[in-house]
């Protein structure tokens, strides 16, 4: 929404500017991130507008933190790039939470105090990795961890979705098109064919039966296909189903065994990054809980009362399930050096690697099958289709 704000500036002089922001208190924040006395704050009503064709003003934490080190590391200070930032995204919901927090910072409360006023914006490991950085003060080498560790987890996510571009690709064209001939092409020839029924193949008086019972009943099988999918989105959107399938998948060896090795690499990543920003282990793991599957949780629990009791951390976490051979030999060098933080970042990475050439020979694998299993279906619907126009000309010679 767009507000008509009149204050003075540091010259004591009257402007007047117009500000989008979500509410008339965060329009006077941003006014006021600026050094500006705000004396006066109005709703700009808009009978229409058209929507603006410019880049999204959607807020991406990755991007802050990477444009706020540039800063930090150029000379400024905090409040300084702050402004900087504030004052190049005036607008949208990027410029209302630069201006929250600018305006957080200039009253006087930490950085991690300001960011966490932004959840939906700013997770609580972004907050604590920053409230830790405090103690020395080092803000740069927060920014830069968080920055590290956001650049794996999308490397990560990357390999895995341009995987899974063209066999979902393959999937689609191969469902639309069979779908075409079953649900358009074979009712058609199911008219062709009705008054020589008795002597077609036995297949083919199969898959016309059903081009028939399709001509007749088109529009209750299209309803009852709309109410599918949308059940389907509906169940696909409880988290009881989610939770159901993953436990179906999570029993399958190979991929079971691939989705675990995924979910500990999480683990490690975002434990580790907690505690090379110098917080306790047993805080590290609370609070990574929520990355976790949910049947992996209790055991996350249980390392952690093991921890709590006395522990290393790499008997707690194998006592509980939550190491693989690799991962529990690596944790041992990590606990002789004293350095488990970082070690755990080097686990995250090898389970890493191992995890994308698992996708990559899935995906080769499963390319040429999903391929084959395409072109047999259609192309036995397109055969049992013609056999009866092959045995006509076959009975003319």
């Amino acid at each position: 929404m767009q507000f008509n704000v009149h204050a003075l500036d540091t010259q004591q002089q009257v402007v007047a500017l117009s500000l989008e922001a979500a509410s008339e208190a965060a329009a006077r924040d941003i006014a006021q991130s600026r050094g500006l006395s705000v004396f006066s704050v109005e709703g700009k009503r808009q009978a229409f507008a058209l929507p603006r064709l410019t880049r999204s003003g959607g807020f991406k934490p990755a991007l802050f933190s990477i444009e706020l080190l540039a800063l930090l590391e150029a000379g400024l200070n905090l409040v300084e790039a702050m402004q900087t930032l504030a004052e190049k995204e005036a607008a949208g919901e990027r410029g209302q939470v630069l201006g929250g927090v600018l305006a957080a910072i200039n009253r006087g409360e930490p950085f991690s105090r300001a960011v966490a006023a932004f959840p939906q914006h700013f997770s609580p490991l972004y907050v604590a990795t920053l409230k830790a950085s405090e103690r020395t003060g080092d803000v740069k080498e927060a920014l830069s961890r968080y920055i590290a560790y956001q650049g794996e987890l999308d490397r990560v996510k990357k390999k895995i979705v341009s995987a899974s571009i063209y066999p979902a690709i393959l999937v689609v064209v191969g469902a639309l098109v069979l779908g075409f001939l079953m649900f358009y092409v074979v009712p058609r020839f199911a008219q062709v064919y009705e008054d020589m029924s008795g002597t077609l193949p036995f297949f083919s008086q199969l898959l016309l039966a059903f081009g028939s019972f399709v001509g007749k009943h088109g529009f209750f099988l299209f309803s009852a296909f709309i109410l599918g999918v949308g059940s389907s989105a509906w169940a696909l959107s409880r988290p009881q189903v989610r939770s159901a399938l993953n436990q179906r998948l999570w029993r399958l060896p190979a991929i079971g065994d691939r989705m675990k090795t995924y979910q500990l690499a999480r683990l490690y990543r975002t434990a580790g990054m907690l505690m090379r920003a110098g917080i306790p282990a047993v805080r590290a793991l609370e609070m990574v809980e929520d990355l976790l599957a949910a049947h992996l949780r209790p055991q996350l629990r249980q390392a952690r009362a093991l921890i709590e009791q006395g522990q290393p951390m790499s008997v707690a976490l194998g006592t509980a399930s939550l190491t693989t051979p690799v991962a529990a030999r690596m944790m041992l060098v990590g606990e002789r050096s004293g350095d488990m933080g970082q070690m755990l970042g080097q686990i995250a990475r090898f389970h890493d690697e191992e995890v994308a050439r698992f996708v990559d020979w899935f995906t080769r694998a499963f390319e040429p099958v999903l391929m084959a299993v395409l072109g047999v279906a259609i192309g036995l619907v397109v055969v049992l289709m013609y056999m009866p126009i092959f045995e006509l000309a076959g009975n003319i010679k």
